[in-house]
């Protein structure tokens, strides 16, 4: 085969696989969807002969055992998820057309998908705000109810009361990806709270719409609680630590970061300067330089990493890049001095804190037992072995 035949050869080749991945992800998310729609539509025919024939909760029971016997080879009628999925019509009375029950078939999936991706992210507030609204007309956008598998709904329910904080993680679910492992410790982490909470000066070195999806992608704190690090570490430490672990750590930055190099060298005016971390965000298309730090924030910081991004801008940035971003992490800072810091800087910069671990609840690390009452349980233990 000759060498034109052959690139030709692979771009067909190429051209089908994204075509069958395609179709698999369609099939993927009509499955999903019917099986989401089923389970409500289960949800509703109860409820609605609860109410009209006072049944109690016992018919539950018989429902799964009959079901059991009558369709053997199905599964997920055990009692425990048919009292799932009436607590979910129950949560979503709403959620289908009360006559046709209609579905959004997998290429409006898609679509909403698209439509929804982290290239265009709004900031926490006003996604809760959105959230809100929905919740206010009784309403469950298509794309969270069908776009998410049915153990997400169940994690969201049991975990979160408060409809528009669930519906944020719901979004973030079908955005981000996330697996039901990772949408439970986010919920632990209490993400929602953080995303967004950067200290930045975005709204005066980004367009309006830029500014406000690269402000809704930086975190305050980050969480590197997959570290062990003690007291005193150095930098190097952390950066060394960070990238061990480094799929955690971009599960923790979000989806779209791309990992570039560690103490990325730039040469200027015959001098070496080095990045600490260097990602290019997928979506923002722009490069991101992390610059790691121990200790509080000082606004000398702030300078050289408005250095660093004009370096990047000269050095790296493509013609169709969005200008470079910088993100200063911190142990600790104080937001009026971080605000002043930034303020005259010409290059769009985020200073956030990051944690190795979070403080335990007062009235959680009041309960639990110091190092001496351990010490002193111990050696009575021992005497009472002897």
């Amino acid at each position: 085969m000759k060498a034109r035949e052959l690139a030709d050869y692979r771009d067909l080749l190429g051209d089908i696989k994204a075509r069958v991945r395609q179709a698999q992800h369609r099939a993927a998310l009509s499955a999903n969807a019917e099986m989401i729609r089923l389970y409500w539509d289960i949800g509703c025919l109860i409820a609605a002969r609860q109410e009209a024939e006072g049944w109690g909760a016992g018919v539950i029971p018989r429902l799964a055992l009959d079901l059991k016997n009558e369709l053997p080879e199905q599964k997920g009628f055990s009692e425990r998820n048919i009292k799932r999925m009436l607590r979910f019509f129950r949560e979503y009375p709403r959620l289908l057309h009360p006559v046709t029950g209609s579905v959004p078939p997998p290429a409006a999936l898609l679509q909403s998908l698209d439509e929804h991706a982290p290239a265009i992210v709004p900031q926490p507030a006003a996604q809760l705000a959105s959230a809100k609204a929905e919740t206010e007309t009784g309403a469950m956008p298509a794309a969270l109810a069908f776009g998410i598998p049915w153990f997400h709904h169940i994690i969201l329910i049991e975990k979160i009361k408060d409809p528009p904080t669930r519906r944020w993680y719901a979004r973030q679910s079908l955005d981000q990806g996330w697996s039901r492992e990772t949408l439970t410790v986010q919920i632990k982490q209490r993400a929602h709270e953080r995303q967004g909470a950067a200290i930045t000066n975005f709204a005066t070195t980004l367009p309006a719409v830029h500014a406000a999806i690269a402000q809704g992608l930086l975190k305050d704190p980050y969480l590197f609680d997959f570290l062990t690090l003690e007291e005193p570490f150095h930098e190097r430490e952390l950066e060394t630590g960070l990238l061990q672990h480094i799929q955690r750590f971009l599960l923790e930055l979000g989806r779209g970061f791309a990992f570039v190099g560690r103490q990325y060298r730039l040469e200027i005016s015959d001098r070496d300067f080095y990045l600490d971390l260097l990602f290019y965000h997928l979506h923002l298309r722009c490069f991101v330089v992390v610059d790691l730090k121990t200790g509080d924030f000082k606004p000398e910081y702030a300078g050289k990493m408005n250095f660093y991004c004009s370096a990047a801008d000269d050095l790296l940035r493509h013609e169709h890049d969005a200008p470079t971003i910088g993100l200063i992490l911190c142990q600790t800072k104080d937001q009026i001095v971080a605000e002043y810091a930034l303020r005259d800087i010409n290059k769009p910069i985020g200073v956030a804190d990051y944690e190795l671990t979070r403080a335990l609840p007062a009235a959680l690390a009041s309960s639990l037992p110091s190092i001496e009452d351990i010490e002193a349980e111990l050696s009575l233990s021992i005497k009472d072995e002897g």
